[in-house]
C-alpha cells in the first residue's frame, strides 16, 4: 500500500479552487452555531425526543446536514481527488451542490420546526438533489480512480450506498408527515439515523482516517490487512443495524454492537500504529480532540449494547444517537478541520518561489481552547441531563456547546483572512 504522504506528491496539481472547499466549511461552521442555538431553545424536549417534529428535530439536521454533511462534502471534494490520484472531473457541479443543501438545510429544518409541509418538501427536495450531485461526483471519481488507496475507496463506495438510502428514509419520512401511512415510523425513523450516522458519515470518517492520520502524523503506511478487516467488519455491522430495526430482532441488533466494537478496536489499532511509527510526535490540540472523539465512539456503542439487550438505561436511545452524532462525529470533525483548513490554505499560498506557511502561522489556538473546553462542557451536561431528564442540564450545555461553536467560527474566520492575507502577499 502507497504511503499516505507520497499522495502530497503532485497534489498541487489536484487542489480545487480555494473557495470550494473553505465555502462548506465556513457554512458549516455558521451552522454549528445554530445547531446549538436551536438545541438551546428547545432544551425542555432533547431527554425525550424520540423523532418527533419540534426544536430538537431542526437543530439535529441543522447539525447533520449543515455541520457534518456540509463538512464532509468539502472534505471529500478535495481529499478523494488527492487519495485517488484522480481529480474531479467537472468543478462546477460541486458549486451547484452547496447552492442546493444550504437553502434546503434551512428551510427542512425551518418545515421540521411546526410540520411546516411545503418548507418539508422544498427544503427535502434542494438538499436531495444537492447530494445527489455530490454522489454523482464522488461515483465518477471512484470509478475513474487508479489503484492508489483501494481501502479509501471501498469506504466511500459503502458511504455512497448508505447515502442512497438515508435519502429515499429522509424522503418517506417527510412524505409520512402529511399522508400518515406509516406503520412504524420510530423505526423508519431509527434505521435513518443508523444509516446516516454509520453508514454514511461513519465510513466516511473510517475511510478518510486511512489517509489523514498517516499523513498529518508523517507515519508509515497503514498495515494493508487489517484495514480490510476493519472496512469489512464495520460494512457488515452497518448491514446487521439496519436488518435489526426492519425485522426488530435482538440478536442482529447484538450482533451488529459487537461487530461495531471490532470493527473499532481495529480501527484504534491501526491508528495507533500510525502514532507509534510517527515522524511527527507533538500533535497538538486538534489530536487531543480526535483521541476524545474515539471515546465517545465506545461510549456510544456501550450505550447501544445496552439498550440493545434493554437494560433499562434512561432514554437510552436518545443517548445512543447523542454520543454517536455529537460526542464522536461532530468531535471527530472539528478536530480533523482545525488541521485540514490550515494545511489547505498553506498548499494554496505556496507560491512558484517560495516555501509554504508554517500551519501555526495560519491557525488561532486560543479559540481553539476555548472551543475545546466549551465542548467538552457541552458534551458532559447535555449527556448527564437527557439521562436524569433534566432541562438545566441541557441548557447548560447547549449554551456552552453554543460559545463553543461561536469560537470555533472565529477561528475559522482567522484562518480565512490570514489565507487571503498571505494570498495577497503573493501576488
Amino acid at each position: 500500500m502507497s504511503s499516505p504522504a507520497s499522495f502530497l506528491g503532485g497534489a498541487k496539481d489536484r487542489l480545487l479552487p480555494v473557495s470550494i472547499p473553505f465555502r462548506f466549511f465556513a457554512t458549516a461552521c455558521v451552522f454549528h452555531i445554530l445547531a446549538w442555538l436551536v438545541l438551546l431553545a428547545g432544551a425542555e424536549s432533547l431527554p425525550g425526543f424520540g423523532g418527533e417534529t419540534g426544536l430538537v428535530l431542526a437543530a439535529l439536521h441543522l447539525l447533520t446536514l449543515g455541520v457534518l454533511v456540509l463538512t464532509a462534502m468539502g472534505a471529500s471534494y478535495q481529499l478523494l481527488p488527492v487519495a485517488t490520484l484522480n481529480p474531479l472531473a467537472r468543478v462546477w457541479p460541486t458549486r451547484l451542490s452547496f447552492w442546493l443543501i444550504v437553502p434546503g438545510t434551512l428551510l427542512l429544518a425551518g418545515g421540521m420546526v411546526d410540520a411546516n409541509t411545503i418548507l418539508l418538501y422544498v427544503g427535502a427536495a434542494l438538499v436531495a438533489a444537492g447530494l445527489v450531485v455530490f454522489a454523482f461526483l464522488m461515483a465518477d471519481n471512484l470509478r475513474r480512480a487508479r489503484k492508489a488507496m483501494p481501502i479509501v475507496a471501498a469506504h466511500g463506495w459503502v458511504a455512497l450506498a448508505a447515502l442512497t438510502g438515508l435519502l429515499s428514509l429522509g424522503l418517506i419520512l417527510i412524505a409520512d408527515l402529511s399522508g400518515s401511512f406509516l406503520n412504524s415510523r420510530q423505526t423508519i425513523s431509527q434505521t435513518h439515523m443508523v444509516i446516516a450516522a454509520f453508514g454514511f458519515m461513519g465510513m466516511l470518517s473510517f475511510g478518510f482516517s486511512h489517509v489523514l492520520i498517516p499523513m498529518f502524523v508523517l507515519s508509515r503506511a497503514l498495515p494493508e490487512r487489517r484495514s480490510w478487516v476493519q472496512f469489512t467488519s464495520a460494512a457488515i455491522a452497518i448491514c446487521f443495524a439496519v436488518a435489526a430495526m426492519v425485522f426488530d430482532n435482538q440478536y442482529l441488533a447484538v450482533a451488529a454492537v459487537v461487530l461495531g466494537f471490532c470493527a473499532s478496536v481495529i480501527y484504534f489499532h491501526l491508528m495507533g500504529h500510525a502514532f507509534k511509527t510517527a515522524m511527527r510526535k507533538r500533535l497538538g490540540l486538534s489530536f487531543v480532540m480526535i483521541k476524545l472523539s474515539w471515546g465517545f465512539l465506545m461510549a456510544g456503542l456501550i450505550t447501544g449494547f445496552a439498550v440493545a439487550l434493554d437494560m433499562g438505561i434512561p432514554n437510552g436511545s436518545t443517548l445512543f444517537g447523542f454520543l454517536i452524532i455529537v460526542g464522536w462525529l461532530l468531535t471527530f470533525l472539528t478536530g480533523i478541520q482545525q488541521r485540514i483548513m490550515p494545511f489547505l490554505a498553506s498548499m494554496h499560498t505556496t507560491g512558484k518561489k517560495g516555501i509554504p506557511p508554517l500551519l501555526s502561522e495560519l491557525t488561532a489556538e486560543v479559540p481553539l481552547k476555548i472551543h475545546a473546553v466549551c465542548h467538552v462542557v457541552a458534551l458532559v451536561f447535555c449527556a448527564t441531563g437527557i439521562v436524569t431528564d433534566n432541562t438545566y442540564f441541557v441548557s447548560f450545555g447547549a449554551a456552552a456547546g453554543l460559545a463553543g461553536a461561536i469560537a470555533f467560527a472565529v477561528f475559522a474566520g482567522l484562518v480565512i483572512s490570514k489565507l487571503r492575507k498571505k494570498s495577497d502577499q503573493l501576488t
